[in-house]
């Protein structure tokens, strides 16, 4: 036997108990003719005594171990002169008496510690020993007791879990696939799915009405904090629902998460916004809703006063940030060049401060009446100590995008964004469709199977620009956690759908025949919703980045710098798959 406790059980309680324990050494520290030694295993730490007076043969083998060294020690639970109230095995010590080493080890390149002197790259190549430290374990136990949950959710909900394919067709609709040359079908590919999409449908037509999967996804996009490529989802579908019935459904999963994994117990309904609303008050489809700082439109208030900015603007837009009228003329500076950064794209920013008297002060007096800066106050119900941001440009939709990026700086400045604070939104309503510059078409917003909202059905001969889906997303503090749609189940108006986006017959008919055939089987009425694993254990980790929820991540240029890949191939397996590598200048 190994051990009979882990280092993380022994209490007072064990007092005078034989043990055996096994782990990695964390620290020794030798004090006159005692060696201490902290043993930790993946459940905690237990502090080990080694006596030279008692066994000075035993006590040299001890002073001889090094970090990360994996032994074996029999010993006696004794309680601790010294104790330490930060460890939960901090009332007790073993006294040992027999010492074992399993295995030696090289020095670690960085300390295992909750505060490790690591950087990013060598703790992402050692990663097998960064999983070590105890902060990094907490979010893949975290993981896991979340996966439990929701598998516990889903089944007392009636859900049944279905694995589906993970070699599968291209789709080149949406972000791009990576791709799997077949040795047995050469010149032909698999692509690994950026979601179960259409199989899930196709699990709706064959009768499995409540489905769900935790599905490794992947998509060969461009990467930040919540992006890796490939990733897990929560991956459901329900048949014969409406809308509401999943938004019910899939609220009620949050709040048991909620409670289950926070112990946050949530009662209200959650909020819900038109995606058109969280566009022109929040300028984001996930907006962040812990803090106010809605936008107030200015082009009444301030067009045609003679200060050209405004004058010749197509939108003018500001917020207010409560008492934030002390900002220095550095700070504003420093605002206005957060704004003029190359991926925000403002050309500047305009400030007034409501002063202790209730007047305003503005970066461009010059060009406003006290009359018209009152007006300007007013229409942010403004108070003395407040600050007004404000931003212009020639096109709305990119004006509202900046003023998004300036309000969520502020709202991290003056400490509005707390961790530990949740403020759960679905948007809804979302456009079925979406203009691509490069593309010269419209595009599908979430995917081509998308159920357009009955009302709007009509436009999609006269306008389809202006039809809404049956769509909807859930957005926590200011990330998309999940989103869904109702789905089409009529094969008539999935082919109009088709034809609207750029297919024609043959195209649809050889991507997706074979979900349209099925189709023609009695498809039943079908929605679904995937929540993003990654993106919730990060939330209720409190986590800048989904990369520190996922055992064993790629970096920002998608490489796993532990196992160096993506690699070259050896040429003998290029032959096999009949492939020739040829790299664009």
């Amino acid at each position: 036997m190994f051990r009979t406790h882990t280092c993380g059980e022994l209490r007072l309680s064990d007092m005078n108990k034989q043990v055996t324990l096994a782990g990695w050494v964390q620290r020794s520290r030798k004090m006159g003719g005692m060696t201490f030694v902290d043993l930790r295993d993946r459940y905690g730490i237990t502090q080990l005594v080694f006596n030279e007076a008692v066994n000075a043969e035993l006590c040299d083998r001890a002073n001889r171990l090094g970090r990360e060294f994996v032994i074996q020690i029999e010993g006696t639970v004794n309680e601790r002169f010294s104790k330490n109230a930060n460890m939960p095995t901090g009332d007790i010590e073993i006294i040992a008496s027999e010492l074992n080493v399993l295995n030696t080890a090289l020095t670690p390149p960085f300390t295992i510690e909750d505060n490790t002197d690591g950087g990013d790259d060598i703790r992402m190549k050692y990663r097998y020993l960064d999983l070590r430290r105890p902060s990094v374990r907490k979010n893949l136990e975290l993981r896991h007791k979340m996966t439990i949950a929701v598998r516990r959710y889903l089944d007392e909900q009636g859900f049944i879990e279905v694995e589906t394919p993970v070699l599968v067709g291209s789709t080149p609709e949406g972000a791009r696939d990576f791709v799997v040359p077949s040795r047995m079908n050469l010149g032909q590919f698999y692509a690994l799915p950026q979601s179960p999409q259409t199989l899930k449908q196709l699990l709706m037509v064959s009768g499995f009405d409540r489905y769900f999967q935790i599905a490794k996804c992947f998509r060969d996009e461009d990467l930040r904090a919540d992006r890796q490529p490939e990733f897990t989802q929560i991956d459901c579908e329900m048949s014969f629902v409406e809308q509401d019935d999943i938004i019910n459904l899939f609220e009620g999963m949050t709040k048991f998460l909620f409670r289950e994994i926070r112990g946050i117990e949530l009662t209200e309904p959650f909020q819900r916004m038109s995606w058109a609303d969280a566009m022109k008050y929040y300028g984001s489809d996930k907006p962040d809703m812990r803090f106010g700082m809605t936008f107030v439109e200015l082009m009444e208030v301030l067009k045609g006063h003679g200060f050209p900015v405004f004058d010749d603007a197509a939108y003018i837009g500001g917020i207010c940030a409560e008492g934030a009228a002390h900002y220095t003329r550095k700070q504003m500076d420093a605002l206005t060049e957060f704004v003029k950064r190359p991926q925000i794209g403002a050309k500047g920013l305009v400030y007034a401060r409501v002063e202790a008297d209730g007047t305003v002060k503005s970066s461009v007096d010059k060009f406003y009446t006290q009359e018209v800066l009152q007006q300007l106050k007013a229409a942010f119900n403004a108070n003395p100590g407040d600050l007004i941001l404000i931003l212009s440009g020639d096109d709305a939709m990119k004006t509202r995008k900046q003023l998004n990026e300036l309000r969520l700086e502020m709202g991290s400045r003056l400490g509005l964004r707390d961790k530990n604070r949740f403020a759960c939104l679905w948007v809804v309503d979302f456009p079925m469709f979406e203009w691509s510059e490069t593309e010269n078409r419209l595009m599908a917003m979430h995917h081509p199977f998308t159920h357009p909202k009955d009302e709007d059905i009509a436009l999609l001969d006269t306008n389809p620009a202006a039809v809404r889906a049956d769509a909807y997303d859930m957005v926590v503090n200011g990330v998309e956690v999940g989103g869904g749609s109702i789905r089409i189940h009529d094969p008539q108006l999935q082919a109009r759908m088709f034809e609207i986006l750029g297919f024609t017959p043959e195209k649809a008919q050889q991507q997706f025949g074979f979900l349209m055939n099925a189709f023609k089987y009695g498809a039943p009425p079908h929605g679904g919703l995937a929540y993003g694993l990654d993106r919730w254990v990060s939330l209720f980790a409190g986590l800048d980045s989904i990369r520190d929820c996922i055992a064993f991540p790629k970096n920002n240029s998608g490489r796993d710098v532990m196992l160096d890949a993506p690699s070259e191939l050896d040429p003998s397996q290029l032959d096999e798959l009949n492939l020739v590598i040829g790299i664009k200048e």
